[in-house]
């Protein structure tokens, strides 16, 4: 149970795009990973007797939604394992903007939501930790007089 809390999340849906990114050959091209990523693969009945058609790159970006919900609950968390947690969020987001930036299959709008939900993840996690601490200190700082 400990790997949950010292690893991020976020971490799934970056794996999940690797592995769609490097399928077939080594770091495809954008076209094909934006081809591979809109194509539909499941359509859903609506009410209104129109379909709701979902593509790879929907599915991805809703599981990084959910993954960055869960992120955001475990940053409220304090202690060793929470600043682990967030050294190792910092260095998945530098590996997502590193890709970005240099290899022509994450120059997509699913891999630049994915990194910017990485990035929230960092910055809400060091802001809470940085709040509970002042909070800490403060209160620490009160009862000392």
């Amino acid at each position: 149970m400990q790997f949950f809390t010292v690893f991020p999340l976020m971490i799934i849906p970056v794996v999940i795009y690797n592995v769609l990114a490097v399928a077939g050959s080594t770091f495809t091209t954008t076209e094909a990973i934006r081809a591979r990523l809109d194509t539909d693969f499941l359509s859903v009945p609506m009410a209104n007797d129109t379909l709701w058609h979902i593509t790879p790159g929907h599915a991805l970006i809703a599981g990084s939604l959910l993954a960055l919900f869960f992120e955001l609950i475990k940053s409220t968390s304090t202690g060793r394992a929470a600043v682990m947690n967030h050294a190792f969020s910092l260095i998945l987001f530098i590996i997502c903007l590193v890709e970005f930036l240099m290899l022509p299959a994450f120059a997509t709008s699913v891999f630049f939501l994915i990194m910017l939900m990485s990035l929230l993840d960092v910055m809400a996690g060091f802001m809470v930790t940085i709040a509970s601490a002042r909070r800490d200190f403060a209160v620490s700082d009160g009862y000392g007089d």
